[in-house]
């Protein structure tokens, strides 16, 4: 019995696993976990994360970005100085070196969205066009989570958002 037990729980804690965003692939890179912030209404900017590897023998250079949604999209890096956060644009944009692995999260580099010109709403795809300097433009997918979220796939404390739950209401125990 106790195996039994033992298995259910390994069953719910994999079907408990967040959905994985899509892979998208542009030439040598490889881009996943998609991911933006649900805003409040009236909101004017944005935020957008993603991983990108890149797995080619030459360096690539991720530059802007639009959207339907947004006026213009900008590459930001945020960082901390004494205790001061600042936050500037990449001019240059973000270079992504060869067999090198780059994350836009929350809190570091990241993509601005202004001028926003609706919500981003929890649950929805965001489709947003990519530019790179090699790679050239790349649609990318954005999964909108809760507002204060810190990862794809989770709300704000941090928790799987319940709508991504599989239904297991059918599931024999």
């Amino acid at each position: 019995m106790t195996g039994a037990i033992a298995a259910v729980a390994m069953l719910c804690f994999f079907l408990a696993a967040p959905a994985r965003a899509e892979e998208v692939r542009a030439g040598d890179l490889v881009i996943t976990q998609a991911w933006s912030r649900a805003t409040p209404g009236g909101a004017k900017i944005g935020g957008g994360y993603l991983t990108i590897e890149n797995k080619g023998s030459t360096p690539d250079r991720l530059i802007g970005g639009s959207a339907d949604v947004a006026g213009k999209i900008e590459v930001h890096e945020m960082t901390m100085n004494d205790g001061v956060m600042t936050m500037r644009p990449l001019d240059k944009g973000l270079s992504i070196e060869p067999g090198k692995t780059v994350k836009l999260a929350p809190g570091g580099y990241h993509l601005m969205m202004f001028d926003l010109k609706g919500p981003l709403k929890q649950g929805e795809k965001l489709p947003v066009t990519l530019q790179f300097e090699k790679a050239g433009k790349v649609q990318v997918s954005f999964d909108v989570a809760g507002v204060g979220a810190q990862a794809p796939g989770h709300d704000a404390g941090g928790h799987m958002d319940m709508k991504e739950m599989p239904d297991h209401s059918g599931m024999k125990m």
